[in-house]
């Protein structure tokens, strides 16, 4: 009954709210003045949903993480 596993059943709606809160997450980014808070909870919304998506495919976020790291090297 988790809203987590709601999103899982359907892998479509994972896809849907993670560019929905993308596009969230950029238009505070943009807003003049940027309010801190108001992109953090917008990101934290974005990672959540990008972290579900990738536990449904299988990635591993380490395996995110590790792809950052080579890209820093």
């Amino acid at each position: 009954g988790s809203y987590a596993a709601t999103l899982v059943a359907d892998p479509e709606r994972v896809q849907r709210k993670v560019m929905e809160e993308a596009f969230e997450t950029c238009l505070e980014l943009g807003r003049a003045p940027v309010v801190p808070e108001r992109v953090a909870s917008e990101a934290a919304d974005l990672v959540f949903h990008l972290i579900v998506g990738l536990v449904d495919a299988g990635v591993p976020f380490a395996d995110v993480l590790a792809e950052l790291d080579r890209r820093a090297s």
